[in-house]
């Protein structure tokens, strides 16, 4: 089979599409043959030898593929072949088939194509944990967005307006804000108004009566997570998520003392480890949602994984406004 390898950690230029032996399954393993993979941000911190969490090399890169159950081992009842499934493999993506645990796939439901489960893999997990299990929303709250036309920030917004949130949509770039309000945002907020640390406060302010938002979830980090913390209601809770914006902020902790207000941050590999019945609940229940009609896969952009380089590029290079997602043949969609 072909698979995208990494030898030495660095950048793009240093992967290859090589061939390597099929993989076979141990007896409580499945070999799935890959339909669709998103390439993410994180695969970038990968590549570059930056993330937490680093595999030997030589690796595929690629998180939670989806596709076609092709083999099964010994000990494997819950699946079969021709299944349709997402795993939850931390690499390894990137290319034609991959050999992971049965017990880290789960059955996708119909009617979701390869290409929008795919999209929709690491994205609505993680919004899903940072809004239901880190920042402890309930039903009625008002939630912040930063990043909110990104990935993840689309699904947030999407899940935290099914689940009863009042949706505010922090978004940058103006002309993006039909985006947000066709996911499902009660609210725009200009993140690009200045200075941010007084109008970002101002503009939630204006829309609560003073009060501040309930939940607040942070992508972006930099100048993003001290205005954000500012717009925080009393109680509030602030889920970190990532450092788009390429640095990392601080805290003073008197300010969280004095407006009883809570950071948290969401690493969202460590829940795929750790508390597996926890992210088997979270996958039911975004499924749930999708079949429900409530959740919208974001719109993606198709690549043969012979142009690898050319989506991580353009991922690198923020050169699309879409989910960039691999596919071993695009007629395979």
């Amino acid at each position: 089979m072909r698979a995208v390898l990494l030898r030495e950690f660095g950048s793009i230029a240093g992967l290859e599409l090589a061939n390597v032996p099929d993989p076979q399954p141990g007896p409580d393993e499945v070999v799935v043959a890959v339909r669709a993979v998103a390439a993410n941000y994180v695969d970038l911190l990968v590549i570059g030898g930056t993330y937490q969490f680093l595999p030997e090399t030589p690796f595929s890169p690629g998180k939670l593929p989806v596709g076609e159950v092709v083999a099964t081992g010994t000990r494997v009842t819950n699946l079969k072949p021709g299944d349709r499934v997402l795993t939850l493999a931390e690499h390894g993506g990137y290319a034609e088939r991959i050999k992971v645990p049965a017990a880290q796939c789960f059955v996708l439901p119909p009617g979701l194509s390869y290409v929008d489960a795919a999209s929709m893999a690491l994205a609505y997990d993680t919004a899903w944990f940072a809004i239901r299990e880190r920042g402890r929303f309930q039903p009625g709250e008002r939630v912040l967005v930063l990043g909110s036309t990104g990935a993840v920030g689309l699904a947030a917004v999407q899940l935290a307006k099914a689940f009863g949130a009042e949706v505010f949509a922090g978004v940058s770039n103006m002309d993006r804000a039909a985006i947000v309000r066709e996911a499902g945002a009660d609210h725009v907020i200009d993140l690009s108004r200045q200075p941010l640390r007084d109008a970002l406060r101002d503009q939630v302010g204006a829309l609560t009566g003073g009060r501040g938002a309930d939940l607040i979830l942070d992508p972006l980090g930099g100048d993003f997570f001290g205005a954000a913390l500012r717009a925080l209601a009393w109680r509030g809770r602030l889920v970190v998520i990532g450092f788009a914006s390429g640095e990392i902020p601080s805290v003073k902790a008197n300010y969280l003392l004095v407006k009883n207000i809570e950071v948290s941050g969401l690493q969202i590999s460590d829940y795929r480890k750790r508390m597996p019945d926890m992210m088997a609940a979270c996958l039911a229940e975004v499924f749930s949602l999708y079949q429900d009609g409530r959740l919208r896969p974001t719109q993606a952009t198709t690549y043969r994984l012979d142009d690898f380089s050319k989506a991580l590029s353009d991922l690198s290079g923020r050169r699309s406004g879409a989910r960039i997602v691999l596919i071993p043949e695009l007629e395979r969609s």
